[in-house]
């Protein structure tokens, strides 16, 4: 099978809620709910067939809004999906699943439904409306039985960092399939985004105990270890090492911005990455996405421009969250503001990224 390239397609920015760190309304920006046409969406669905078949990619579409469910043309885009043997994940709201709705999900091919859990039952609600807590955990079973595989994310920030343990707590007993956690990048909400790096390694350890108490009693849930920080805390630990194999040159893992993700949004821009908001690449009703990728989106593929992460050994699998460091910091390039990586631990050279670009 060719290697999956990931398409984030927002459909609608409809949604059921205001959540306090959603990118489409914590800036004050969002004037208008804005909605692909039925047209707008085959033309988009056969752009990115276009894209795979150029360059020898099988597409997985991850599906989402606002809440994708509440498009009058959900359904019918499902069924195009479903013709073309496309595998997709949905992340939505649980407010509109039921058992029913789940079993066609499962027909028409949903691989996985996700989720959001940010806080405990005071905090999430806060973050998103009342009763959201509950609805969501309620529904995790729903999607189980449907043979959907289930997946909560959590956003962290400095709001919720000490709930993550008891958000794992809820989700296990929930019988979640999948969890896995993101950091907030800052856009305009009124989050506390000022984590330390230490507090966030300190997160990462509590995280990581957790996780091996439960993988040690035969937990069901699979934990996910999606920040791309992870692997400078699993390197520190001995659980990751750099293959003897390595080329220099080579990226091999870390974040997929540039290398097999793109984001289209309702209006049909296409950005390297959702969360950078000057990442605008392209639209994708005027420009063929094959022609984007080798134009538009190389500079965010010159990996000598990070100004921490270009002198570290791990340059090739982690560069921390570039979105993260330009929401803090105001360059994709910059340093993320909770690595910490440093001389002292052996990762970064002395040398200063300057002297390393051409």
């Amino acid at each position: 099978m060719n290697p999956y390239f990931a398409f984030q397609w927002h459909i609608t920015d409809e949604c059921d809620q205001r959540c306090k760190h959603c990118y489409i309304y914590s800036s004050g920006q969002c004037h208008k709910i804005t909605s692909m046409t039925w047209h707008e969406m085959e033309e988009t669905f056969y752009n990115c067939l276009d894209f795979c078949e150029v360059y020898h990619r099988t597409p997985y579409i991850y599906l989402t809004g606002g809440d994708p469910i509440l498009h009058t043309d959900f359904w019918r885009l499902l069924e195009l999906f479903h013709e073309h043997h496309v595998p997709f994940t949905i992340m939505g709201n649980p407010f509109h699943l039921n058992d029913q709705v789940c079993r066609e999900l499962k027909w028409y091919g949903c691989e996985k439904y996700q989720l959001s859990i940010d806080g405990l039952r005071e905090t999430h609600d806060w973050f998103r409306k009342p009763g959201s807590f509950d609805c969501t955990l309620e529904k995790i079973d729903v999607i189980n039985q449907a043979g959907i595989r289930s997946v909560i994310m959590t956003t962290v920030s400095k709001t919720n960092m000490a709930e993550i343990p008891g958000i794992i707590d809820e989700v296990v007993k929930a019988g979640a399939n999948i969890f896995a956690f993101s950091r907030y990048v800052p856009s305009g909400g009124d989050l506390d985004a000022s984590m330390t790096a230490l507090e966030y390694r300190a997160v990462l350890e509590h995280c990581d105990r957790k996780f091996r108490e439960y993988e040690a009693e035969g937990c069901n849930t699979y934990f996910s270890r999606k920040d791309h920080l992870w692997t400078l805390f699993d390197y520190e630990t001995g659980k990751f090492r750099i293959p003897e194999s390595a080329r220099e040159g080579i990226i091999y893992g870390g974040c997929n911005c540039g290398n097999c993700h793109m984001t289209i949004l309702p209006t049909g821009d296409v950005y390297a990455c959702r969360r950078v908001a000057e990442s605008r690449v392209g639209s994708v009703y005027e420009d063929r996405l094959a022609d984007v990728w080798v134009t538009s989106m190389e500079e965010y593929r010159e990996y000598e421009r990070f100004s921490k992460c270009s002198r570290c050994k791990l340059l090739a699998w982690c560069r921390g969250c570039p979105a993260v460091a330009r929401g803090t910091n105001g360059s994709f390039y910059e340093e993320d503001p909770q690595c910490w990586a440093s001389v002292q631990n052996g990762l970064l050279t002395e040398e200063k990224a300057e002297e390393r670009m051409i």
